[in-house]
C-alpha cells in the first residue's frame, strides 16, 4: 500500500475528460474518487491512504452517505490524487505549484476563483436551479428581476420559499429604485420608456412580497446605475454585466467560487452588502 507522500497517478489525459472536469466543476468527490479506482486502479485502501482519510470514509463518500464540504479536505484530495493545476483549479483551489512554493499570497494566477464562463444565463439555467435549491443563503442583484424571481416561470421563483415552515432559505434581492434617475437613464440605455421598466421592478416586488410570510424574503430598493449583475447561492456566484445595448441575462455570466485567499467572491460579497446597506428596505 502506497503512503500520503506517494499520490495516486491519474493519467493526463484522464483530467481532460469531459466527465472527470464536470465532477470537478460541481466538486463530486464521489465521482471523482469513482474515477481514480477506473482510470489509476486505485483501491478504496489506496485512496483512504493518499487523501488522508480512513478507508470507511472513502467508501461513505463513494456510495454518496457522506459529503466533503471543508476546503482543506479538498486540498488533501487534490494533493493525494495529484492533481494538474486546471484540475485544482476546476475544483476551485490555488495551484499546487503555487501553494507548495510558498508563491503570492493574493496571486490571481495561483488563486483563481473563475471556475466556468457561460456564454449567457440561458447556458447556466440548470447548474444556477441546482444551486438555489441547495443553498440556504440567496442573494440577488438585478435591475428588476422578472426573469429571476417576478414570474411563475423565472429562473429562481421555484426555489423560493412558498409554505410556511418550509426550508430555511434566507433571501435577499436587491432591485433598482423605479424612482430613481438611475432607473430612467437604465431604460434609455435598452431602449424602453421609463415608465415600462419601473412597472416591471414593481411587479417584481409585489411578486417577492406573496412569498414574504412563507419565510425569510427581503427586498431593498438601491438607486445607483446598474453595472454587475449578481445571484449568490451560499460560497458561489453566478456574475453578469450590465451596459449599454444588453440586459443583464444577455450577458457572459462567471461562476466564482470562494476560495481561501480570493478576492473576487469577497469583493463581489462586500458589494452587494454596501448596496444593501445603502438601500430602502420595502419587503
Amino acid at each position: 500500500m502506497g503512503t500520503a507522500l506517494e499520490p495516486i497517478e491519474l493519467p493526463d489525459w484522464a483530467w481532460e475528460r469531459a466527465e472527470v472536469r464536470e465532477a470537478l466543476r460541481a466538486r463530486d468527490i464521489s465521482a471523482v474518487f469513482r474515477h481514480a479506482q477506473q482510470y489509476a486502479g486505485a483501491s478504496q485502501a489506496r485512496i483512504a491512504t493518499a487523501t488522508g482519510m480512513t478507508q470507511a470514509r472513502v467508501s461513505e463518500i463513494i456510495s454518496r452517505r457522506r459529503e466533503v464540504s471543508r476546503l482543506d479536505v479538498y486540498e488533501r484530495i487534490a494533493d493525494g490524487l495529484h492533481m494538474p493545476d486546471d484540475a485544482r483549479h476546476l475544483l476551485g483551489l490555488a495551484a499546487g505549484r503555487e501553494r507548495r512554493a510558498g508563491g503570492p499570497a493574493f496571486d490571481l494566477a495561483a488563486f483563481p476563483e473563475v471556475v466556468r464562463v457561460y456564454a449567457a444565463q440561458n447556458s447556466a439555467a440548470e447548474e444556477i436551479q441546482q444551486q438555489a435549491r441547495a443553498a440556504t443563503e440567496l442573494d440577488v442583484l438585478a435591475v428588476r428581476g422578472l426573469g429571476l424571481v417576478g414570474l411563475n416561470d423565472s429562473l429562481l421563483r421555484a426555489c423560493l420559499p412558498r409554505e410556511q415552515g418550509g426550508r430555511g432559505l434566507c433571501v435577499r434581492v436587491a432591485l433598482l429604485d423605479p424612482e430613481s434617475d438611475a432607473l430612467a437613464r437604465r431604460a434609455a440605455e435598452i431602449g424602453e420608456s421609463a415608465q415600462s421598466l419601473a412597472s416591471g421592478v414593481r411587479l417584481a416586488e409585489a411578486r417577492l412580497r406573496e412569498l414574504a410570510d412563507a419565510g425569510d424574503v427581503g427586498v431593498w430598493r438601491y438607486r445607483m446605475l446598474p453595472t454587475w449583475r449578481l445571484i449568490r447561492t451560499d460560497g458561489t456566484m453566478f456574475v453578469g454585466a450590465f451596459d449599454a445595448g444588453w440586459e443583464g441575462h444577455e450577458s457572459a455570466l462567471y461562476k466564482v467560487m470562494e476560495t481561501p485567499h480570493g478576492p473576487l467572491y469577497r469583493g463581489f460579497r462586500r458589494m452587494f452588502e454596501a448596496v444593501i446597506d445603502g438601500a430602502q428596505r420595502t419587503v
